[in-house]
């Protein structure tokens, strides 16, 4: 073998290493827990209780089951919770290899539309009319009824949803029905009652924000007491990778009161040309302060990231 191609050979194989370690380096997509499903998801299925009858702990153990806690590839590029296939749908579609080769799915523009359309799909359709003659605290008759019905093929099916509500509470949630269905507004009886009556049920419901806009022109929200990144996420049909994105955040940092959360992705540039550093500024404070994003901060500033910033120093906006 001569030395030219010996040289070569090396070359070859630094770039396969190299690319290979580049492979490794790509962080891997962070997955939802189920509790953190069951946090995300509790509040609609207790809504879709209220409203349709159908027991929330039935609808939580479904989507859990069905959705993989909401990593399957249906819940993520469908998002379908539920598996529900075609069946005459008009709306879009999205095809996987299920029970047959390129299976016809239902695909929803939010996952709030695929729990509408759960419960739809259960109290529309006459084979599953027999479910709503069982108590709402009854998940175990719902649960082998909707194997009854021909909901799933699995042979397991009831005792898979049996088990995911026992370990881990969900029928708790089933207690609500009552309380929430009660919470109805009183009417005066010489008022006009052709107007339709809401149900507010403000402890059950996903908080909700005023959103802000910046005067950079970047819609934000305050976070309040009980918030979290997926409280939020939820609220706004939004990723959870898309508000640690928005907001320069780690997996693993914790809100606190007061915070600014950008709901999309802040400017190149702010219309303020400079900061005067204040004690207890960070770059990142400023980010979020000025709606700027934080690599263009560094960059305008040639400065490398985790600078300590010194107060009085002026940090360019633009």
């Amino acid at each position: 073998m001569s030395i030219q191609q010996s040289k070569s050979i090396f070359a070859l194989a630094l770039f396969f290493f190299g690319l290979t370690g580049n492979l490794l380096a790509q962080p891997s997509e962070k997955l939802v827990s189920r509790d953190q499903y069951i946090e995300m998801w509790k509040d609609e299925a207790i809504k879709q209780m209220v409203e349709h009858n159908i027991p929330a702990s039935i609808t939580l153990a479904q989507g859990i089951l069905e959705s993989a806690n909401g990593n399957s590839e249906l819940a993520k590029y469908a998002n379908n919770h539920f598996g529900i296939k075609c069946h005459n749908w008009t709306g879009e579609k999205m095809y996987k290899d299920d029970d047959h080769k390129d299976d016809c799915f239902r695909k929803y523009q939010t996952a709030h539309e695929s729990f509408n359309d759960h419960s739809a799909f259960l109290s529309g359709r006459d084979r599953y009319a027999f479910l709503f003659d069982y108590e709402i605290t009854d998940y175990k008759a719902w649960a082998k009824g909707l194997k009854k019905a021909g909901y799933a093929t699995n042979p397991k099916y009831p005792t898979l949803l049996i088990d995911l509500i026992e370990k881990h509470n969900l029928a708790q949630y089933d207690q609500l029905h009552d309380v929430a269905t009660s919470k109805k507004p009183e009417i005066n009886a010489a008022e006009n009652t052709s107007k339709p009556v809401t149900v507010v049920v403000t402890s059950l419901m996903v908080n909700t924000h005023t959103v802000n806009v910046s005067a950079n022109k970047v819609k934000f929200v305050i976070v309040k007491e009980g918030d979290t990144f997926y409280k939020i996420a939820k609220e706004f049909e939004i990723g959870l990778w898309q508000l640690y994105k928005y907001n320069d955040l780690a997996n693993d940092d914790i809100l606190k009161i007061g915070d600014v959360i950008y709901l999309q992705p802040k400017k190149g540039k702010s219309k303020t040309e400079t900061h005067v550093v204040k004690k207890g500024d960070t770059m990142r404070n400023i980010s979020q302060q000025y709606g700027v994003k934080l690599k263009k901060l560094y960059k305008f500033n040639e400065l490398q990231f985790g600078t300590n910033l010194v107060p009085g120093e002026t940090i360019k906006l633009k």
